[in-house]
């Protein structure tokens, strides 16, 4: 991936290939500090100050997720925030995933 992730629009997945090759992980992992993947899918655990503040990174994330239309799986305890990427339609990793990783950890930096 020679293309900055976060200059990069998701695309449309139907299944059928296009998951992140094995070999490619290592170089897509090194482009999002902070998530960890077990092949199938990329989790990390955001922690905050109190629950307004974890309740702002979601919907901020949620306007990620909206304008790139791709969801991530997540959960919201006080003052924690947990989110899982993964593309359902093809059962692994895609470029998307680690493309809204990056604008996800973007938001760290506003």
């Amino acid at each position: 991936m020679t293309t900055d992730l976060l200059s990069r629009k998701c695309q449309a997945c139907e299944g059928g290939g296009g998951q992140v090759a094995a070999e490619e992980m290592a170089s897509c992992l090194q482009q999002v500090p902070g998530w960890e993947s077990d092949g199938k899918m990329l989790r990390r655990t955001f922690k905050f100050r109190n629950y307004y503040e974890a309740l702002a990174f979601v919907n901020a994330t949620a306007w990620i997720s909206h304008r790139e239309n791709h969801h991530p799986d997540l959960e919201l305890g006080y003052n924690k925030v947990t989110l899982r990427y993964a593309t359902h339609a093809v059962g692994g990793l895609t470029q998307n995933d680690f493309i809204c990783a990056a604008k996800v950890n973007a938001l760290l930096s506003i």
